[in-house]
């Protein structure tokens, strides 16, 4: 059974903490892309390691969990990821996802939110809204497909894209992914509560920031979009300013009465 109690790092099958920061005041719970791993915010975790303890999600079936099977259903990812966060401990946290991970961290908080415990903010990133019509068909894609589509978002090194072996361990978890993005549907008539920051490159192929601002129909707080320099994974090269914009969000977030 995975270990969702937290090592003396701060660290379980689910949760990996790079920078423990007992004594910050918020924790910043990040979840990857599709295809992605925890490792994939490490370097954000050291830009932002003095003002929030970042704890970064885990999803099965990738790096040190790569004997567990992918999830390939979305809501049961989102399930199993809320009970690794409330294990975790409480405390103020702000919800952070990229691309699929925006998805998961918006069905997070809407669980932590009917436990009692609902993020100060959530900032979702690459992607469209929940409820926007999405591809349903790359998961069906062949891997030869599937390796290409990959390679036209820009969003895996290289050198794992050019290594047979590396692919093939790596397709099971990106397929069922993908899998799982493609057959979520949107719970109908959920919001959220608190206020959601949306973050997109200004060329990403997969979300304008027009549409980008559908956001705001999915939670009963503020909305606010923000545009990078850079495409589906401007994140890549944006770190800093990334860093930067998250932290004086979560500073407004903490500075700001609650109704």
């Amino acid at each position: 059974m995975p270990n969702t109690e937290p090592d003396r790092d701060g660290t379980t099958d689910w949760i990996k903490c790079f920078h423990p920061s007992p004594a910050a005041a918020v924790r910043l719970v990040c979840f990857p892309h599709a295809g992605g791993s925890a490792g994939t915010y490490l370097k954000f975790s050291a830009r932002l390691r003095h003002e929030v303890e970042v704890l970064a999600v885990q999803y099965p079936g990738r790096q040190d969990r790569s004997a567990e099977p992918p999830v390939h259903d979305l809501h049961a990812l989102a399930d199993r990821a809320t009970e690794a966060v409330v294990a975790h401990g409480t405390g103020p946290c702000v919800l952070f996802g990229h691309s699929m991970g925006a998805v998961v961290a918006y069905e997070v908080a809407a669980r932590l939110t009917a436990r009692g415990a609902g993020p100060l903010g959530v900032v979702v990133s690459g992607s469209p809204a929940p409820s926007a019509p999405r591809e349903r068909t790359i998961h069906h894609l062949g891997d030869a497909a599937l390796m290409a589509e990959i390679g036209r978002l820009s969003g895996t090194d290289p050198r794992v894209l050019a290594h047979e072996d590396l692919m093939r361990l790596t397709l099971p978890a990106l397929r069922g992914d993908y899998t799982a993005l493609e057959t979520y549907v949107h719970p109908r008539g959920q919001r959220l509560a608190c206020p959601v920051r949306v973050v997109v490159g200004d060329r990403d192929p997969l979300v304008t920031p027009e549409a980008a601002g559908s956001w705001a129909e999915h939670t009963a707080g503020s909305c606010d979009v923000r545009v990078l320099p850079g495409g589906h994974f401007y994140l890549q090269e944006q770190q800093d300013e990334l860093a930067a914009l998250t932290l004086a969000w979560i500073d407004t977030l903490r500075t700001t009465p609650t109704r």
